[in-house]
């Protein structure tokens, strides 16, 4: 899928003050959404993200410019497959303006985490999402995701959690 306008896909500096502005008004933007939670972000994660994510090898983010303007994020950490022994990369948020939705964003945000976990030498991309997030779901499965599962009889795979 292309895009359908005159959009820029490029790799967050998150020491840059225009970026990190971005990243985190797009964040926040998700966070406020049903889907991200309905909260927003807290002043102190606002703050000290992006200066956390810059001294983070494994961190990797895009965004999607119109002009000046950044109408989607996807943000991702390198991990390690065990069982391939190899890197792997982990999409952990990924979100689109709504008013710029069903234009191919998300589909160019995926494809740029894809080429630069294709360059890290990743066997495989990883990413959680709601049940109920239909519409994300359709997007993930079109560009090639599916549900994991190592055999069909133990089903598929849970995300759990405990904050701490």
């Amino acid at each position: 899928m292309t895009l359908t306008e005159p959009w820029q896909i490029r790799r967050v500096d998150y020491r840059s003050p225009t970026d990190s502005a971005a990243l985190v008004q797009l964040l926040n933007m998700y966070a406020l959404d049903p889907m991200g939670g309905g909260e927003p972000l807290a002043d102190g994660v606002k703050a000290g993200l992006c200066h956390d994510l810059a001294d983070m090898p494994n961190a990797v983010s895009f965004i999607a410019w119109r002009g000046v303007t950044p109408v989607g994020l996807i943000n991702c950490f390198i991990a390690y497959s065990t069982f391939k022994a190899k890197p792997l990369l982990n999409v952990h948020d990924i979100a689109v303006d709504p008013k710029h939705r069903g234009k191919g964003i998300a589909h160019a945000l995926l494809a740029a985490a894809q080429t630069e976990a294709i360059q890290r030498g990743c066997c495989k991309i990883t990413l959680e999402v709601l049940s109920g997030n239909t519409r994300a779901t359709a997007t993930y499965e079109h560009f090639g995701f599916a549900s994991y599962q190592l055999d069909p009889a133990a089903g598929h795979a849970v995300l759990m959690q405990k904050w701490l």
